[in-house]
């Protein structure tokens, strides 16, 4: 749609950035914010009536799959951003393990343009921190940030050399990339396929026990310190992980942490009855662990709520759960599972909107996340209060794979606009 005026009226405005949360109008201009405040007047405007929702800047994902190139049976990045959209994201940040891997420029440029050309929500691609995703021999990170790279990661692969993750860290600095750390270590995940625990002894499964991660979170956030790297860990999942951030952070550690839904509203039970679907990694935890990632979310330990978006076709998935692929969808859930932790006053609406806006912009140091007069028109306008079930026929995702089907949910985005251009309009996509 053409980038004219667009009136926002009568929503809950939610902009952290500003400390703003009062009943206000939003008026858009040539794809930027042109004014907030009450009862705007802007002839020739269309209008958005937002009574009864909330206005936010565009909700930002740091951590998805989009699988392409390489694996389009699951997903590829039309379908992604079409799920993204609907979800209520403005903005993603597609990992890279694909494959090939996202390791050069020219594979950078690809992912951008490509993007570009399905215009619907912006792409900030995270590029390999080594060569293939093996831990061993760095990329040519100038170059990657050339191509629009904000982010590194070997995500779905430890680098578990702690001499190569600490090169990282250094060659990192030059160009003010952020390394997004997978903290797995290899000997303890063994073959492990879900927590190690009663339900895993229960189903005869191998477990991961939760040190796997949380030893090589007590290893980068080492690194970070001796290095002065920006470092941020992806999907947490443990008590003792968040344990070791929360007390690194009391003495000025820079690390912040992300987490996703799943982890603050399943525990490993899930997993009873050979459930693939609730297989991801790291596993799910248990309820002490539950309650931890929760109060990280409280007290500020972790900065992100993301989504690890990872999916995968059926057949995939309806294999034997040890040899089923880790990963569940996640983009058009997480909105109304994060909303769940308003509900229970476990954050604030202005947090929630903070850890899925903000935060991630600022991690990526992006201009993004704020309703600021002259800011990129990128707003997600949501419906807390709207009623839905989760239905695999109205899913965006060319994959089905999550735990969350049939479930009943609230809250869910109605409008979307990103730069302006509305997206998405009373829940459905209107741009190709």
């Amino acid at each position: 749609m053409s980038l004219g005026k667009i009136l926002i009226q009568g929503g809950r405005v939610v902009d952290p950035a500003n400390k703003i949360d009062e009943v206000l109008d939003v008026l858009v201009e040539n794809g930027k914010i042109a004014k907030v405040g009450k009862k705007l007047d802007a002839a020739g405007a269309r209008t958005i009536d937002a009574a009864g929702k909330v206005v936010s800047p565009g909700l930002i994902d740091i951590h998805v799959h989009f699988r392409e190139p390489g694996f389009e049976y699951k997903e590829d990045l039309e379908s992604g951003l079409r799920c993204a959209v609907k979800g209520g994201f403005t903005g993603v940040c597609p990992m890279p393990n694909t494959k090939p891997v996202i390791q050069t420029q020219a594979e950078v440029e690809f992912i951008l343009q490509k993007s570009k050309l399905i215009g619907l929500a912006e792409v900030f691609p995270v590029a390999a921190v080594t060569r293939g995703q093996e831990g061993k021999e760095l990329t040519e990170f100038g170059e990657l940030k050339k191509g629009g790279v904000l982010a590194l990661s070997d995500d779905g692969k430890p680098i578990y050399d702690s001499n190569v993750m600490r090169r990282a860290l250094e060659y990192s600095k030059k160009f003010d990339l952020v390394i997004m750390a997978h903290c797995e270590d290899p000997g303890l995940f063994g073959c492990g396929c879900m927590n190690e625990g009663l339900v895993s002894t229960k189903l005869g499964l191998q477990g991961i026990p939760v040190e796997c991660e949380s030893v090589e979170v007590a290893r980068d956030l080492q690194l970070a310190d001796l290095t002065g790297g920006r470092l941020h860990f992806c999907h947490m999942s443990s008590k003792k992980s968040l344990d070791l951030i929360r007390e690194a952070k009391k003495h000025g550690s820079t690390a912040t942490a992300e987490t996703a839904p799943h982890y603050w509203t399943l525990t490993d039970e899930a997993v009873l009855g050979y459930n693939t679907r609730a297989k991801m990694n790291p596993p799910l935890r248990r309820d002490e662990d539950v309650k931890a990632v929760k109060e990280a979310l409280r007290d500020g330990t972790i900065d992100v709520i993301a989504t690890d978006h990872a999916p995968h076709a059926d057949h995939e998935k309806s294999r034997e759960f040890d040899k089923a692929p880790f990963g569940i969808t996640g983009l058009e859930t997480s909105l109304a599972l994060s909303l769940n932790l308003v509900r229970e006053k476990v954050i604030t609406m202005s947090q929630l909107i903070d850890k899925m806006s903000r935060r991630p912009a600022e991690i990526l140091k992006v201009a993004r996340g704020t309703l600021s007069v002259g800011a990129a028109a990128d707003i997600t306008i949501f419906d807390p209060e709207a009623e839905w079930t989760v239905d695999e026929a109205a899913f965006e995702s060319k994959s089905k794979n999550s735990p969350f089907l049939g479930w009943k949910l609230k809250g869910r985005a109605t409008e979307v606009l990103v730069g302006g251009r509305v997206v998405l309009e009373q829940s459905r996509i209107v741009r190709a």
